[in-house]
């Protein structure tokens, strides 16, 4: 069988797929701790884990992989060799060339992006070419696919949709940037949006459903800041559909009724087109079906 490994490196778990090229099928999984800041001699062990990894993939399969992908935090560079900017955690990572320490043919990209491509490939945007992704956690991360292209830009920033401003009054991100939508929905942000009170958006969540009025009001706010971050970037990349993941997307039933009260504000619609605004549905292995999407493209 031709069949593909996909690595995805998150900050607390390495997660791994093999799939059916053909038919793009998940064949089986594995993970490890990614236990980050230590090291197995001269090596990372977030590193050795992937290594380890993909060797029991193959060992299953009796075969070598044909492509190898690996998604991670960072910027990656234009070659999809590396991640060539990731500071302050996964020492070892920057500029790590994953075909020279795997030994053979691997490609590396962002994990945002790599959630994109892999919804395109089988998930909530399959065969779409024009797409926008958020992906709505600690932090909001993105990616934007055009003309069946994924957006890298002139260092690898293109994507990092969560750094745009949504309310100029609000405190900076960790970007810089003023008042993003990061800063709006974000579970790092929660405690300084509700002045301590809550920590992670599920707390939030709850206490709306047990009757807190004020809970209420700061989703609703961040619901709303949400929609006008997505009418702006649809305004700016006319996608077929928007797509939304992470752990907050979870909480889709909260989401979804503000979502479509404001959008039917906010969204330019010439002609009455509407752009639908979907839950990815991969899951966390979007990263692992993207990355070995992108690890076969040309």
């Amino acid at each position: 069988m031709n069949f593909g490994i996909g690595i995805d490196l998150g900050g607390t778990r390495i997660k791994s797929a093999r799939f059916d090229l053909a038919t793009g099928a998940l064949l089986a999984t594995a993970m490890t701790p990614t236990r980050d800041g230590e090291r197995v001699g001269d090596e990372p062990a977030f590193a050795v884990g992937i290594r380890e990894l993909v060797r029991q993939h193959e060992d299953e399969m009796g075969a070598k992989a044909s492509v190898i992908g690996v998604s991670a935090p960072g910027l990656a560079d234009r070659e999809g060799s590396c991640i060539s900017f990731m500071p302050g955690k996964l020492d070892g990572l920057e500029n790590l060339v994953w075909s020279d320490f795997l030994m053979r043919s691997a490609k590396c990209l962002n994990d945002a992006h790599a959630a994109l491509m892999g919804e395109i490939w089988q998930g909530a945007a399959k065969d779409k070419r024009d797409v926008v992704m958020l992906t709505l956690g600690t932090g909001v991360g993105g990616a934007v696919v055009c003309d069946g292209r994924l957006l890298h830009g002139h260092i690898g920033r293109a994507g990092h949709l969560g750094h745009v401003t949504v309310n100029l009054d609000d405190p900076p991100d960790l970007a810089d940037t003023p008042g993003s939508i990061e800063y709006a929905i974000g579970n790092g942000y929660l405690a300084q949006r509700t002045q301590g009170r809550f920590h992670m958006t599920s707390d939030l969540l709850a206490a709306i459903e047990a009757g807190d009025a004020d809970a209420k009001a700061v989703w609703d706010r961040s619901v709303q800041a949400l929609a006008a971050t997505i009418a702006s970037l649809i305004n700016a990349f006319d996608p077929e559909v928007v797509l939304l993941g992470g752990g907050i997307s979870n909480a889709w039933a909260h989401l979804e009724p503000g979502l479509t009260h404001w959008l039917d504000q906010y969204e330019w619609r010439p002609g009455g087109h509407r752009v639908p605004v979907l839950q990815a549905t991969l899951g966390e292995w979007a990263g692992c079906y993207g990355a070995v999407r992108f690890a076969t493209a040309p």
